[in-house]
């Protein structure tokens, strides 16, 4: 096994260990009930279409693994439940691939399990364009998600220290893909400066990614033999912040929120405050390496406590969800406040 395979399997086992229901940033979410919803649960649409991308649900199997014999089998177990979902699905980073073409393997069993379905490969912002392009024709992927992670490679033993030209970089690929292109942090959420730099380039689509979910700081952290970094671990914002702080770049960019989004009700105050998709991942691999029926059979309630809750809400599409009044307390108010983010409006918006 070479560094690089025992790295990727270390990722996805550490990430299983540290596996734990968290205290969530959407815990500071509140939604205004109004007692006559005026609608049907078969009037709600979940579907959502983002830069010529169709999603039936408003959530996806977000970015993981890859890059070692093991985590190709965990990557072909999860597309065996996007494929029996209809869910889309990314992969973890292609450049496993890129450096050691013997586990490209690894990757394109995500294509091959589930040959018909929307499928992003993933790349770290380090990469030019020409390695983006190679990314996508191993998977024959319908986009592309560009992980931006300095975090995590501070405090990673063989991450990179280099980090001019990342923004330049996602620009190039944007202009010379010819693939939607998803602009994603890895759970240490956005801020609105982040945001409008990513639209000023031309991103379309942004992941905010923010704490709450699978901590990468925490991940390296550990893998460390000496020099720890503990006080990174608590490094950067919430995913509900940062929908927050999204909302007021006043961007056209689509944003999608992930980062501790474990259950419906996540998934739909993600969406009243902004977001227009969904990425899971801890939540995805705890339930493969479980039990993959299960696994598809809890995703199809997913679908359904979906439809049941915003029928409560009186929102019939996703567009409709994000007019709906909500009441944001706790640090989330104190960040906002402290931001100039006014949370009044959001309380009296239906």
């Amino acid at each position: 096994m070479t560094k690089s395979d025992n790295r990727k399997n270390e990722h996805v086992s550490l990430s299983e260990k540290f596996y734990k229901e968290k205290v969530s940033s959407f815990n500071d979410i509140h939604f205004v009930h109004h007692s006559f919803p005026e609608m049907d649960v078969s009037d709600v649409n979940l579907s959502v279409d983002l830069d010529n991308l169709h999603f039936s649900s408003p959530f996806f199997i977000n970015a993981m693994t890859g890059g070692s014999e093991w985590t190709g089998k965990v990557n072909e177990k999860l597309a065996v439940i996007a494929r029996e979902t209809n869910l889309a699905m990314a992969t973890g980073s292609v450049s496993a691939a890129l450096k050691d073409p013997t586990q490209t393997d690894t990757f394109k069993v995500v294509r091959e399990t589930h040959p018909e379905g929307l499928i992003f490969a993933n790349l770290g912002a380090g990469h030019g364009l020409e390695n983006a392009k190679r990314a996508v024709d191993i998977l024959d992927a319908d986009a592309l998600q560009i992980h931006i992670n300095a975090p995590q490679e501070l405090v990673m033993p063989e991450g990179d220290r280099e980090f001019k030209g990342w923004l330049s970089n996602i620009e190039s690929i944007v202009n010379g893909l010819g693939k939607p292109v998803i602009a994603k942090e890895v759970g240490f959420g956005m801020s609105r400066e982040t945001i409008r730099l990513l639209e000023s380039v031309g991103v379309k689509l942004i992941d905010v990614s923010g704490q709450g979910g699978t901590n990468f700081a925490q991940i390296e952290n550990y893998r460390r033999k000496d020099f720890k970094l503990d006080d990174v671990e608590e490094w950067g914002q919430s995913t509900a912040i940062s929908l927050l702080e999204a909302e007021e770049s006043k961007v056209n960019a689509h944003i999608i929120a992930s980062g501790g989004i474990r259950r419906p009700m996540e998934m739909v105050k993600a969406m009243a405050l902004g977001a227009e998709l969904n990425g899971l991942s801890s939540q995805f691999m705890h339930m493969a390496l479980k039990d993959v029926d299960q696994a598809i059979e809890t995703i199809n309630q997913w679908q359904t406590e979906l439809k049941h809750i915003m029928t409560l809400l009186g929102a019939r599409t996703i567009k409709e969800l994000q007019q709906k009044d909500i009441i944001i307390s706790g640090e989330t108010a104190a960040w906002c406040n402290a931001r100039s983010i006014n949370i009044q409006k959001y309380a009296s918006r239906s």
